[in-house]
């Protein structure tokens, strides 16, 4: 029984998630769930998530949500196959969980809050806050003044090797880039990181939607 993702095309989380399964070559299933008609909230769905969002996935009947944490446990499952994304040596295990805590608190705050400021909001027939937008930007290039710093000295976030962390940036990075907001290629180490992980072929697949 191959994995089945329940998720909307073009969510940033679904695409998380479906990185992921190509990355380590995982077969699933997409089943779309309709974010316009609200089918997210609706009792059957909510009975497997609870807090009414997108992605889950069930893997032979283990139901697992929050994609950070489905790509965790894809990553460890599958181990064997497809790219190591999980170290296994303890220090090295560190500096990858440090890696995806730069991710979750110095990247993607900023990266979703711009999103929604400049794209999302007007899907729901809001206004964007300006002032709000500018704050978020100029708070991600001192974030990433960082970042390109760190990967002046190793070629991924955790090391030299790649891994989940990295992949984790891929679908907020590329709203960013398809508004116009291009904060990677002024930065050397970044611009050469990000082109490393977004023309990877797990990404290509599913970058467009699944």
């Amino acid at each position: 029984m191959v994995v089945k993702l329940y998720g909307f095309t073009t969510s940033t989380c679904t695409l998380r998630v479906a990185v992921v399964l190509k990355e380590k070559n995982v077969p699933f299933e997409f089943i779309p769930v309709d974010l316009l008609k609200g089918a997210h909230k609706a009792p059957e769905f909510t009975a497997h998530q609870p807090f009414g969002q997108v992605p889950y996935i069930d893997d032979n009947g283990l139901i697992l949500y929050e994609s950070r944490a489905i790509g965790r446990y894809i990553a460890a499952k599958y181990a064997s196959q497809g790219t190591p994304l999980l170290p296994t040596d303890p220090t090295a295990f560190a500096f990858f969980e440090q890696a995806a805590s730069i991710e979750t608190s110095n990247y993607e705050p900023f990266v979703s809050g711009l999103a929604w400021e400049l794209k999302f909001t007007m899907w729901f027939g809001g206004k964007t806050d300006e002032a709000r937008a500018k704050s978020l930007q100029g708070q991600l290039s001192a974030k990433l003044d960082v970042y390109d710093a760190i990967l002046g000295k190793q070629k991924y976030l955790a090391g030299n090797d790649i891994t989940l962390a990295d992949l984790f940036h891929l679908p907020y990075g590329a709203v960013l880039l398809d508004i116009g907001l291009d904060e990677f290629s002024s930065r050397p180490n970044v611009a050469r990181w990000w082109k490393d992980i977004s023309s990877r072929a797990s990404w290509e697949a599913v970058k467009g939607g699944i």
